[in-house]
């Protein structure tokens, strides 16, 4: 079993805690089956180092675990890393996160390049990642108000700590998708061509039940010749019906 990050170091008053969504992603992309699709796709010591993409890093869990176990999870060390958040103490716990789980684990040095403070995927050239990451904000819930954003996304002029409306917003921004918590995901959903490398490109996306996930893994074949999605990774039945899934999107030769 792969170590996990710590994230001790991060404040969860104003920024996500992993909790089942992001453990649910590092067992599904350390899987015996994921790990092989990976390999199978980056395993030519000879190609370009892999750009590896998390939007919404949160506490960096997810990308620090990419970064320090890629030599189990691609089969090589030589991996870039990247993450982008809209929430700015987000963007600094999680490179900490990220920069100690890669000195701590003892691995091969991946680089590590940065965490952008942005609006998910809008500061990436196109075409330019190769393994994507997303853990949306999922839950059917009210957008917060983004005109709010830039005074709550530093702290108060000639303050130390940040006040708990502040903090409420901050966490309002991981977790409310808006109708069927989709709103945000669908804006995330509509990038991924784009910023996919277009031969060896694959994403991992979280969706929960209410976000009628079928219906979207049908939106997405109907993007055109050649892509592909299939659920590779779940939670488990709960009355019936899988609470959270991930899915893994490629692009296939048309």
């Amino acid at each position: 079993m792969l170590p996990t990050p710590s994230t001790s170091h991060v404040c969860f008053d104003r920024v996500y805690e992993p909790a089942e969504d992001s453990f649910l992603l590092l067992d599904t992309i350390s899987s015996s089956s994921e790990a092989a699709f990976l390999r199978e796709r980056f395993h030519e010591a000879s190609s370009t180092p892999p750009l590896i993409l998390e939007v919404g890093v949160g506490s960096g869990v997810v990308l620090a675990f990419a970064a320090a176990n890629a030599s189990s999870v691609l089969g090589r060390h030589d991996v870039l890393t990247l993450g982008t958040d809209i929430n700015s103490f987000a963007c600094k716990a999680a490179s900490q996160t990220v920069e100690s789980a890669i000195k701590d684990f003892g691995c091969k040095p991946s680089v590590f390049l940065d965490i952008v403070n942005c609006d998910l995927a809008s500061a990436v050239r196109s075409h330019s990642v190769d393994v994507f990451i997303f853990n949306p904000p999922y839950v059917p819930a009210e957008l917060p108000d983004l005109s709010r954003h830039q005074s709550f996304n530093t702290l108060p002029a000639g303050k130390e700590s940040t006040t708990f409306e502040q903090d409420s917003y901050l966490l309002e921004l991981s977790y409310a998708g808006g109708e069927d918590g989709m709103v945000v995901a669908n804006r995330m959903l509509e990038q991924i061509p784009e910023i996919l490398d277009e031969e060896r490109g694959v994403a991992y996306v979280l969706l929960c039940a209410q976000n009628k996930p079928e219906e979207v893994k049908r939106r997405i074949r109907d993007w055109g010749p050649g892509w592909m999605v299939e659920t590779v990774g779940s939670s488990g039945k709960q009355a019936g019906w899988e609470k959270l899934q991930i899915v893994r999107i490629w692009k296939t030769a048309a």
